[in-house]
């Protein structure tokens, strides 16, 4: 199992809380909602290849 499975669980439910907190504000504009899911998004596929090629370049030595 690759070891960021975990960490990724983690960082999830914080995150999640604070998208929560900012889909039910009614103080808070739906566009910031919107980029801070698509900054999410982002970040998680951008961690997610950086760990594959982590591990394809681990497998090489």
């Amino acid at each position: 199992m690759n070891p960021l499975v975990p960490l990724s669980v983690l960082l999830l439910l914080p995150i999640g809380a604070v998208l929560a907190v900012l889909f039910t504000d009614t103080g808070i504009e739906p566009l910031l909602f919107k980029h801070a899911v698509v900054t999410f998004a982002i970040l998680f596929v951008v961690g997610g290849a950086i760990s594959f090629a982590a591990s394809r370049l681990a497998e090489r030595s």
